[in-house]
């Protein structure tokens, strides 16, 4: 099955609002707030009350995920009173599917109304110091993909969104990022804090590429994220990022990492990802 029905690779109106449409068909709610949950990390979506449920392969264009972890469907409902979506697992420019794709779903999500995005994955340590289990915030990004020119943003601008040049001095929003802090406080959850660089994959990184990422200012990798917070900022979408730290830096080479041990750290991961997601909804 192919993961998306475009022949062109730049995405079009016509392509958004359709799929839009599709969901909209399903249920009513309007959507405040979109949550995109990373790999081992859907079982966050069991939170969500009175949902309805679309699988992704049934909304027009939508890309469908092929890696274990990916549940691929899409929840509208509420949490914490507020009406959200959300993602149970995403597509990866990995997977064969053009970058403009990948942001697909978040353009969606901004059709139908959503004012604020929380984007998380699981990511492997960078930063020495933490290990498996932990969680980060995401305070900035490093596109390394788009500096190599491979860009969600590519082809012709929609105007209808965003400009043709969107600023990213401030990817992360300060505020939620406060509300993150605070609620991490509450519920007595460590919060590490942290650059997240997105690579191509799907090899999993040398020690060398890890120690170049580090001189580099890096503290956790992964392979998404970047690109779909580069289309909300684009279309004027506030963003919060949380990493889930899947397994330590294999810095010197003396551990292997494979997908398994990021699906076994979800785990643990979910309970307290859960924990500060709900405090920075009371929050909002």
């Amino acid at each position: 099955m192919s993961l998306h029905t475009g022949n062109e690779e730049a995405l079009s109106l016509e392509v958004i609002d359709r799929a839009a449409r599709a969901v909209r068909a399903q249920t009513p709610l309007k959507p405040r707030l979109g949550l995109i949950l990373g790999s081992g990390l859907g079982g966050l979506a069991d939170a969500v009350a009175d949902a309805a449920v679309l699988a992704y392969h049934d909304i027009p264009g939508w890309p469908v995920p092929t890696v274990e972890g990916h549940a691929g469907r899409l929840l509208l409902g509420t949490l914490e009173g507020l009406p959200v979506a959300v993602l149970q697992g995403r597509a990866h420019y990995y997977e064969g599917v053009p970058m403009p794709w990948v942001g697909l779903p978040v353009r969606v999500l901004q059709a139908l109304g959503i004012e604020t995005l929380i984007v998380t994955n699981a990511a492997g340590a960078v930063n020495p110091e933490f290990v498996p289990g932990d969680l980060m915030l995401i305070t900035d990004h490093i596109n390394l993909l788009g500096m190599a020119g491979v860009s969600p943003l590519r082809g012709p601008n929609l105007d209808r969104f965003g400009p043709r040049f969107p600023d990213m001095s401030q990817a992360y929003d300060r505020g939620l990022m406060q509300a993150a802090r605070a609620a991490a406080r509450a519920e007595g959850l460590l919060l590490r804090e942290g650059v997240y660089i997105c690579l191509a994959g799907p090899a999993f990184e040398s020690p060398a590429d890890l120690r170049f990422l580090r001189s580099a200012g890096v503290d956790a990798v992964g392979m998404s994220t970047v690109p779909e917070v580069i289309v909300a900022r684009h279309g004027g979408t506030r963003v919060l990022g949380i990493s889930g730290i899947s397994n330590k830096a294999n810095l010197d080479g003396e551990t292997v990492t494979t997908h398994a041990e990021v699906l076994a750290a979800g785990e643990v991961i979910v309970p307290k990802l859960t924990a500060l997601i709900r405090g920075v909804l009371r929050r909002l």
